[in-house]
């Protein structure tokens, strides 16, 4: 009986496996540098700094989704525009790959630059939505613009498909905003956007996230909604600083079980109050 060819077998068997293990090896570093991409995108593509006006106060949190090979497109943004007033705005970018963190830059850097041609809320998006429809992406976005007037106290908020701003105020009320919105930015042209007026008042609270703040598989986002706003109500009873507020926030998100990007922006007012 030969013995030789159980070895050329052997040695075949061998080789196919080293071969595999090499080009799995190589699909991983792909797959870990496209992550390290995405990920160098999203951090480029965020604000570094945060307005700042007298008695209010900005804070934000933001966690990308870095599960196996996922990468969301949430952002948070917030800047002073032409006018003086503040524009606040967080989004979530359909998909979890380096196109999202892509296409997640392109409507942020887009809100920016059209902020300087109308800060009305609702125009804004409008413009957006065609502007985005114009690169002829199949990507689309979800979003949350408001603009604060720092001498009123008056924020104007317009939402294009996404989950909605939560609300707290000194005197134990809280709440789900009930705006109207519009559709997602980048589906269909043409669309209108509605614009809620609401007044941030003394020890007032206002906090925008995105759903990967509240929902998941531990969570319903009824639930997650619930629990933001309980802690907001709090927040603004005790006094709760906005950072405080936020880094709070966020620790609920780590409760969901989620597999996406969290970003939280939070807003607070300590200053004198002011009357409708």
């Amino acid at each position: 009986m030969s013995l030789e060819r159980p070895t050329e077998d052997g040695d075949e068997l061998l080789a196919r496996l080293g071969s595999l293990t090499a080009q799995a090896r190589e699909l991983a570093e792909l797959q870990r540098s496209r992550v390290e991409l995405a990920l160098a995108l999203q951090r480029g593509m965020l604000p570094r700094d945060l307005p700042a006006a007298c008695r209010f106060h900005l804070a934000v949190r933001y966690a990308p989704a870095c599960h196996g090979l996922n990468v969301g497109g949430d952002w948070y943004d917030a800047f002073t525009m032409p006018d003086g007033r503040i524009g606040l705005s967080i989004g979530d970018v359909q998909g979890h790959n380096t196109e999202a963190a892509a296409f997640m830059g392109q409507v942020r850097v887009g809100l920016r630059a059209l902020a300087s041609v109308t800060s009305e809320p609702g125009e804004l998006l409008a413009r957006t939505n065609d502007l985005l429809l114009s690169l002829g992406t199949d990507l689309f976005a979800t979003c949350t613009f408001m603009r604060l007037d720092p001498s009123t106290g008056v924020l104007e908020s317009a939402r294009a498909g996404h989950i909605p701003h939560l609300w707290a105020t000194a005197d134990g009320q809280s709440g789900i905003a009930e705006d109207e919105g519009g559709p997602p930015l980048g589906i269909e042209a043409g669309m209108q956007y509605p614009v809620t007026r609401y007044r941030l008042t003394t020890g007032g609270v206002f906090v925008l996230l995105t759903d990967g703040v509240v929902e998941g598989p531990s969570l319903s986002v009824d639930e997650g909604l619930d629990q933001v706003v309980r802690l907001a109500g709090i927040a603004a009873v005790a006094g709760m600083e906005a950072d405080a507020l936020a880094a709070g926030v966020m620790k609920i998100a780590e409760r969901v079980g989620h597999e996406d990007d969290a970003a939280v922006l939070v807003v607070t007012h300590d200053g004198p109050g002011i009357q409708p």
